[in-house]
């Protein structure tokens, strides 16, 4: 007999898949060089003095928005304490609220804009002038001026003369710690200012 026909059995393209088109030569090479050009132009552009200038106006108006209140309520916090001190005892209470609240104010946990200031990044064409580290002063300054407004509170609550005493030393250690803090925050604004010829004034640090 004659044995029957063996079929075989369609080959299978499933493992294969479709097939797929190469990227021609040419397109990978336009590719990287399109990325190439835009890294070096990226490296090689200097912004213009202008350019700078508006950056410098944009920085000092966002460090504003993020300080104002806390910076604020500490000159304030100066002022009812001065006027209690000069015998307006009426002053008394009101002094109290304003210290304890501006204490608070000073701190990025109760001060949105203080807290979004916290994590601030400056522009690329001002980089030069280490704006970063004038940054991270600005809110230390915040921190010593909660710290400082604690220390008034504690003057205008002493019940005798030599805790108010003590506490006048005190308060008068972290005001001179303020002041010290301004100055330097103050010296890279001065000289990105200078550079820039933008003449906004700066943020009010000031006690």
């Amino acid at each position: 007999m004659t044995p029957p026909e063996v079929i075989a059995p369609p080959r299978s393209t499933s493992a294969r898949g479709w097939a797929t088109r190469r990227t021609p030569v040419w397109v990978l090479v336009a590719i990287v060089v399109i990325v190439s050009l835009t890294v070096v132009l990226s490296l090689v552009h200097k912004p213009s003095n202008a350019e700078r200038a508006s950056d410098f106006r944009g920085y000092l108006g966002d460090v504003n928005a993020g300080i104002t209140s806390c910076a604020g309520g500490l000159r304030d916090a100066v002022t009812a304490l001065g006027k209690v001190e000069a015998g307006d005892t009426a002053e008394y209470s009101s002094a109290q609220g304003i210290l304890a609240y501006n204490a608070q104010n000073c701190s990025p946990a109760n001060n949105e804009p203080l807290q979004d200031f916290t994590n601030y990044q400056v522009a690329e064409s001002l980089a030069s002038f280490k704006l970063d580290a004038a940054d991270n002063d600005v809110v230390t300054w915040a921190f010593d001026g909660q710290a400082a407004m604690n220390d008034m509170l504690a003057v205008l609550e002493a019940k005798t003369a030599a805790a108010k005493a003590s506490a006048n030393a005190t308060l008068a250690v972290a005001m001179g710690k303020l002041n010290a803090e301004r100055a330097r925050i103050y010296s890279f604004w001065d000289k990105a200012q200078k550079s820039t010829g933008n003449g906004s004034p700066f943020p009010n640090l000031s006690s």
